[in-house]
């Protein structure tokens, strides 16, 4: 088995224990993992439902899919894996007569898989092609985005998926610059262009994140999958969420939050005309992040947040 993906296989995913506990698996439950990746949280649901829990996996990266796949075989038929998006989850569940759903898991963003492969495209501390598709048969790529889109656009989604104040610096260097081959040279650029020292945080880290989130239409999947997931679980069913920056969290909580109400017409508005009913109970108020005993194994899991909310 090659290093990285034996790396991969033994690699604990982020918020391990605090994730399978807010899911409170039971056996003989039917449980989706939207973003199964390694396999690493599906393992530890499989595990808690033994013997006869089933497990939905869902992927649209083959690399990940391949290492759950070896990861997961010896629970057999308890786990099936799908190579397809979680925005599509009530059609899937549908298609494989896999409902009601007693908890679902979605891990989103990027994983080590996509940032610790130099061909892939993801990190700007490797020499590698423009590319950060999760799925490699997916159109768009980093490389269309960088050589060919406007410089407004450019810097319109540096600005909106990046959170970057100096958008507009970033994308007038990048044109004059193109054509732009690799993630080193592109990195260098950012780095140039805001005649910034590298720190722990390197200059060029909201531009390369706010590419991935474009060719991946990440947020947009997440705002679709959202609703879809608490139509597919049952009552007394959880949803988990894990995040890694403050868009994706903000939009997990923004919809937790409206989602547990009564009414959500305005303050200022004296009577509900809305017939809004809450359809969920939030588990946690606030997002349960790593402990110092995980940030020391795994750095990359400072800025994860878990999300749970109970379907009522």
């Amino acid at each position: 088995m090659p290093s990285e993906q034996h790396s991969s296989l033994q690699h604990q995913p982020v918020l391990y224990q605090e994730t399978i506990a807010a899911l409170r698996p039971s056996p003989a439950g039917r449980y989706l993992d939207g973003t199964v990746g390694a396999g690493g949280h599906a393992f530890g649901i499989l595990e808690a439902t033994n013997p006869e829990g089933m497990l939905l996996g869902l992927d649209v990266d083959p690399q990940a899919l391949s290492i759950a796949k070896e990861r997961l075989a010896d629970f057999g038929k308890r786990a099936k894996l799908l190579k397809a998006s979680y925005g599509q989850m009530t059609e899937i569940c549908q298609a494989e007569s896999f409902l009601p759903l007693e908890g679902i898991l979605l891990d989103v963003g990027a994983s080590s898989i996509q940032f610790d492969r130099a061909e892939r495209g993801f990190s700007f501390r490797k020499e590698g092609p423009l590319d950060m598709r999760f799925d490699p048969e997916a159109t768009l790529s980093a490389e269309e985005i960088v050589n060919t889109w406007p410089e407004e656009q450019l810097a319109d989604v540096i600005y909106r998926y990046g959170e970057e104040r100096r958008s507009r610096r970033i994308a007038r260097a990048i044109v004059r610059a193109r054509p732009i081959a690799s993630t080193k040279e592109l990195a260098s650029l950012i780095l140039s262009s805001l005649k910034a020292k590298r720190g722990s945080i390197h200059p060029a880290t909201r531009t390369f994140q706010a590419l991935r989130i474009t060719v991946n239409e990440e947020l947009d999947t997440l705002e679709r999958a959202l609703p879809q997931a608490i139509e597919l679980l049952s009552s007394g069913g959880r949803l988990a969420v894990i995040s890694f920056h403050s868009l994706e969290d903000r939009i997990v909580k923004q919809f937790m939050r409206r989602e547990s109400q009564d009414c959500i017409c305005p303050p200022e508005q004296l009577v509900c005309t809305c017939d809004h009913l809450a359809s969920i109970n939030e588990i946690v108020r606030r997002p349960i992040r790593p402990q110092d005993t995980e940030l020391d194994l795994n750095p990359r899991a400072r800025s994860a947040r878990l999300r749970v909310a109970e379907k009522l």
